[in-house]
């Protein structure tokens, strides 16, 4: 689908612009392409097809190929995406077809690849840079293997790029199912409070956050990615529905009324445990105050306090005894 190629370079198949989610690519949540670093090989290489995006799976798991290597040598012109040393196969079959022989071919893959080269353990590798020399095999070629500690294996990049591409597919055609399915499994900090009140209240803490980035805690840093993807969920024009506590699931999000409702653990502070105990004793009828729904579930007094400022717990009262002033 060359919908997703546009993906890899601008967010605008995604029915966003680049400022309304900071970022040029649309690959936010897709594995292997949505971090800070894999995102700027991205925009610097603009991969053209499937070979290439393997060569950005393999330059992004490798140690010292791309930063200060391949993304300098793209950079200044000298080669393409498709022309640098991308996975550690590149570099036997390269050499093969430039006429060495296929026992030193090897032997240099397994060399460069282990970083041997590079830590000056390899007693071959001048006489090897002789031959390959005498095969017309380009100079900034050779002072890129000198450079590299670890290099990736073709065939993981390859199952790698395989999995983001459906998951990208997904993201662009079905795209409730892609973002309930991501804050069920990979959110690392998602926080009903923060994140579901809308998206002004959702970007006021981010600017928040964004200015104390450099003190923010784990969680607070885990949250902010979980953030950027919700940002973008709201600017193509898709909404949360409040949770039901007789609905929602513990651990998934769900479509409910071309909606997202999000699971009961997405609360802060109540834990998987918490919210399939809240699931269960839902299926035991209504709750008939908060004394009730404490007693039922065993949430504590905390969390029970949250979910009523939220407005999850609706108007029950604070017990089942029922005032005089109630009849009157």
């Amino acid at each position: 689908d060359p919908k997703v190629y546009s993906l890899l370079t601008s967010p605008e198949e995604l029915g966003v612009t680049p400022e309304q989610i900071d970022s040029q690519t649309g690959t936010f949540g897709i594995p292997e392409m949505g971090t800070n670093f894999v995102r700027g090989m991205l925009v610097e290489a603009r991969p053209k097809n499937f070979s290439e995006l393997i060569q950005i799976s393999g330059l992004s798991h490798g140690t010292d190929v791309w930063t200060g290597n391949a993304d300098e040598l793209i950079r200044s012109g000298t080669c393409t995406i498709a022309e640098v040393i991308g996975c550690r196969d590149s570099i036997m079959l390269y050499l093969l077809r430039k006429g060495l022989e296929p026992k030193m071919s090897f032997d240099i893959m397994e060399a460069v690849r282990k970083g041997m080269v590079a830590k000056g353990r390899c007693a071959m590798w001048e006489e090897w840079k002789e031959d390959m020399l005498a095969h017309n095999v380009p100079q900034w070629y050779i002072e890129s293997c000198q450079k590299i500690e670890y290099m990736f294996p073709k065939a993981h990049a390859a199952a790698y790029v395989m999995m983001a591409w459906r998951i990208a597919y997904c993201k662009i055609h079905y795209p409730l199912a892609y973002y309930g399915a991501f804050f069920s499994i990979r959110a690392k900090a998602f926080s009903y409070e923060i994140m579901c009140q809308g998206q002004k209240h959702l970007e006021s803490v981010m600017v928040d956050y964004k200015k104390r980035q450099d003190t923010l805690s784990n969680k607070e840093k885990d949250a902010m990615g979980d953030m950027r993807i919700v940002q973008e969920m709201y600017a193509r024009g898709f909404e949360f529905e409040p949770i039901d506590i007789f609905r929602a699931q513990s651990r998934s999000f769900q479509i409910v009324d071309g909606k997202l409702m999000p699971s009961l653990n997405s609360i802060d502070g109540l834990g998987e445990k918490a919210a399939d105990a809240i699931v269960e004793a839902a299926k035991d009828g209504p709750f008939l105050s908060k004394d009730d729904f404490r007693q039922r579930t065993k949430v504590s007094k905390t969390i029970i306090d949250l979910m009523d400022s939220l407005g999850l717990l609706g108007d029950l009262p604070e017990s089942n005894q029922i005032s005089i002033f109630d009849l009157v």
